[in-house]
């Protein structure tokens, strides 16, 4: 077998198998992370009260567990083509809240003396979230209206 013919059989796979394994993937943390804020058991619950803090409406906790719900949902609806575009809608608003503690917790985000080059852990966790809008926007933009 050539080079060219393998290189094309592994290029099939990915098509294949690429965006299901992104759908897939996306649940996963979607769901999982999801559903630790209203079990209580998120590590990152103090981080999400302090930046929620500040919110009308609701108590910090309450506003806790909408974004666990929401979070879900969101996880859920990747899952399926016909709800993607609500899964993305979703994802971009709850990435606003994501990167906000960037901006208004940077002593939480960012290592002293570091802004905006040192992230801390929590930093990291943020910043780790671009991959997770290029992969949704990978997805969208593979949605097509006659499939």
């Amino acid at each position: 077998m050539s080079i060219d013919k393998l290189d094309q059989i592994i290029l099939e796979k990915m098509k294949r198998f690429g965006e299901p394994a992104a759908r897939i993937s996306l649940f996963i943390i979607f769901f999982w992370f999801g559903i630790l804020k209203p079990l209580g058991v998120s590590a990152a619950e103090p981080l999400v009260l302090k930046t929620v803090d500040w919110m009308p409406l609701l108590s910090a906790r309450q506003w806790l567990h909408v974004i666990g719900w929401w979070e879900m949902i969101i996880g859920i609806s990747f899952l399926f083509r016909k709800t993607t575009r609500l899964a993305i809608g979703l994802l971009f608003l709850q990435m606003v809240g994501t990167f906000m503690p960037l901006f208004i917790l940077p002593e939480i985000t960012f290592q002293e003396n570091g802004i905006p080059f040192l992230p801390t852990l929590e930093g990291q966790y943020i910043v780790k979230n671009i991959i997770i809008i290029s992969a949704a926007l990978v997805i969208g933009g593979n949605l097509d209206d006659r499939k």
